[in-house]
């Protein structure tokens, strides 16, 4: 592609600048620059599709170092291009852990050499995760990490959990928290409810979440700084979330795409592709999620993508693990589930890719304006197709999603002006 670009025909997305219009957009080094400023720019026509600002994944696990059976940052940043992000928050839970700078830079070097989408790595709150001791939050900062957390754990020690959140405010990072009574929740494979009774499975209490949401609430509001719940999924933690953001704290949430399309019935197939943590709720709890999206709420949708191999997963429900991956399905569901069924405006649904995650992080990111990084995704809002997981870029499959038929998706992506994962013709991906 040439250094100067001038895109035009799309109908242009930037809810950040409450930009919802066809105009041009113009790229020059990797940069947004006013088109009319740009001379012998090469011209690419995007009329029927949709512009947006760069979609980022504030919560997916890239697996490396470690655990590159399952997903390397060159297949997961591929699997993330493919899905239309241009950023992705990497989580900590790795091996070694990173909760050190030197595991931080070897994150950050691979990420250079290897990765086809920006890469920000997220560093622990507690070494090695174990929720004993503070990690060393400003070498962390100093080595390059855009947030802390213990992802897939939870700090169950209140006293460290509140050291934890007022030294990251001296640092500036934003702590993004997996809220989660471990006693409560603890054996259970699926949500507790109807389902857990009839299927004879062990339940994990809506309470082990809400109580830890409630934790974090009160954190927030005595350090004044910003705690983002991850993957939030039941009906009360949703709205302590609403009331503590009433009340001027600074508490944010994410949702998850299968926490949106799916809920617990699903689990009467025994299909450990739909075994998660958080567990898939109560259609009640689903329609609570869609609800805080809607009155802005939820401010971010993230995937949680998390890779496992076909060995780890092709076993009992019990013995399997949590997580699925997200990165190639996310824009696919969320399109068809939050857009095409009325429960959300387009420029809505980008602001949940795009301004809210930039918002958590406190990053110059997630919008058009001129003189920011080039980075775009490209949405084809129509278009039909049904989810095929053998094509994925992900070295995983663990998605409840094969065979889901879909409309709309990511067409394009561009990274600092170099686009990294293109379907169309007048765009290919170098």
């Amino acid at each position: 592609m040439s250094k100067q670009l001038i895109f035009t025909g799309a109908r242009v997305i930037d809810p950040a600048r409450n930009i919802d219009q066809v105009m041009d957009i113009g790229v020059k080094d990797g940069v947004f620059a006013d088109p009319a400023e740009l001379k012998d720019a090469e011209i690419i026509d995007l009329s029927g599709y949709v512009l947006a600002p760069g979609f980022i994944d504030i919560h997916v696990h890239l697996r490396q170092p470690g655990k590159t059976g399952a997903e390397t940052i060159h297949t997961g940043t591929k699997a993330a291009a493919a899905g239309g992000f241009t950023a992705v928050v990497a989580m900590p839970n790795t091996s070694p852990c990173a909760d050190n700078p030197g595991t931080i830079q070897l994150i950050r070097d691979c990420a250079a050499r290897e990765g086809v989408v920006k890469v920000l790595p997220c560093g622990a709150m507690s070494k090695n995760l174990a929720g004993e001791e503070m990690a060393g939050i400003g070498g962390l900062k100093s080595a390059g990490v855009v947030a802390l957390s213990d992802d897939g754990k939870c700090i169950q020690n209140h006293e460290l959990m509140r050291h934890v959140v007022e030294y990251s405010r001296t640092f500036s990072l934003p702590i993004l928290d997996h809220c989660e009574d471990k006693i409560l929740a603890s054996g259970g494979v699926m949500h507790e409810g109807y389902w857990s009774v009839f299927l004879g499975m062990k339940g994990m209490s809506p309470a082990a979440e809400e109580i830890m949401v409630a934790r974090d609430a009160i954190f927030a509001r005595m350090s004044d700084w910003k705690i983002h719940i991850q993957h939030v999924s039941c009906k009360g933690a949703i709205e302590t979330v609403r009331n503590a953001r009433k009340d001027g704290i600074k508490i944010s949430a994410e949702a998850t795409p299968h926490h949106i399309a799916l809920t617990d019935v699903e689990i009467k197939k025994f299909d450990t592709n739909y075994k998660m943590n958080p567990p898939l709720r109560s259609e009640e709890d689903r329609i609570a999620l869609i609800e805080a999206l809607k009155d802005g709420t939820v401010t971010v949708i993230a995937t949680d993508h998390a890779p496992h191999t076909e060995t780890d997963k092709t076993v009992e429900f019990d013995y399997a693990p949590f997580g699925i991956i997200g990165l190639e399905t996310a824009v696919n569901v969320c399109m068809t589930e939050l857009y095409h069924k009325g429960h959300l405006t387009l420029p809505q649904l980008i602001s949940k890719f795009t301004e809210g995650p930039a918002d958590v992080l406190g990053l110059p990111m997630g919008t058009l304006e001129n003189g920011r990084a080039a980075d775009i995704t490209i949405l084809a809002p129509d278009e039909k197709g049904v989810v095929d997981s053998s094509k994925f870029f992900s070295k995983s499959r663990n998605t409840p999603f094969n065979g889901y038929e879909y409309t709309g998706c990511a067409a394009a992506t561009i990274v600092d002006g170099k686009c990294v994962f293109s379907r169309i013709d007048a765009l290919s991906a170098e």
